[in-house]
């Protein structure tokens, strides 16, 4: 009876954190470069459920031994193994900001074992020389003449410099080159990781290696000036994924209720002595 606790409870447990995930996507689906997050559930090991028996062995002297039969498997609960970013190109949408820029994936080699194809990003300096990566590419010019994130950190160029501009006239070639009239000023940084899925995901939309070494430059992809990467975020079927979640909180909340009475008869009056 309390293993049934448990394990409804671990149901519960598991789509509730699911349920905060859907939410999370679904309030920055207007976030420029999110990433939508998915969630693996998974169940604990089943146990093998055995009965004890005893048999008696046709002698005079009347023996008993103990002998097992195999009853069957009992789940003994799931839970919610990770998290992972989906990293599927999000829709473009034109703002005419000249500082504002799209990266757009080109063919990309796709990881045979995880399935996972790699992904390009943005470069921004980091703390203590670190770089981070993002896809939102809404790029402003500060007081001092740098070019930075909307949480203020420094676009980078292909040299791992900061980028440096007079004013925000400027413009950005498909191959990332940024001209300031017929000067070319600098080359954002592109960084590319062919296993995206094993990076580590920041606030912000922001995302870091796990051993904290730079991603190398490569992969194919062109940019898009005066245009914004959308998140890929699908509203409707996080909705509805929302509400599968919801439901099957409610059921797993149904049985924990119908354990609860049986307990309370078990002690009240099963367990009552006359």
């Amino acid at each position: 009876m309390f293993r049934g606790f448990y394990t409804v409870g671990s149901g519960m447990i598991a789509q509730q954190r699911r349920t905060e995930m859907l939410s999370n996507n679904i309030a920055n689906a207007n976030t420029p470069g999110y990433k939508a997050e998915q969630s693996t559930i998974r169940a604990f090991p089943n146990m093998l459920m055995s009965r004890l028996d005893s048999m008696r062995v046709p002698t005079e002297k009347g023996l008993n031994f103990k002998n097992l039969s195999e009853v069957g498997e009992l789940s003994t609960g799931v839970y919610m193994q990770e998290t992972l970013p989906l990293f599927a190109q999000g829709q473009l949408r034109e703002t005419e900001q000249k500082t504002d820029i799209a990266l757009l994936d080109g063919p990309m080699e796709v990881n045979e074992e995880t399935g996972v194809a790699g992904t390009v990003f943005f470069t921004l300096e980091g703390e203590n020389g670190g770089q981070y990566y993002t896809r939102n590419g809404n790029f402003a010019v500060n007081a001092e003449g740098y070019l930075t994130n909307p949480s203020g950190l420094y676009v980078l160029d292909d040299a791992g410099n900061r980028i440096e501009l007079t004013s925000d006239d400027i413009r950005v070639t498909d191959s990332g080159a940024i001209f300031a009239g017929e000067t070319e000023v600098a080359t954002l940084g592109i960084a590319y990781s062919d296993a995206p899925d094993t990076l580590s995901k920041q606030d912000n939309g922001l995302f870091t290696t796990i051993d904290g070494n730079a991603l190398p430059t490569g992969g194919t992809y062109s940019m898009q000036q005066g245009y914004l990467e959308d998140s890929n975020v699908d509203a409707a079927r996080s909705m509805t994924d929302m509400l599968t979640a919801y439901r099957a909180f409610e059921a797993n909340q149904k049985v924990l209720q119908a354990y609860d009475r049986s307990m309370e008869k078990a002690v009240n009056e099963v367990g009552r002595v006359n």
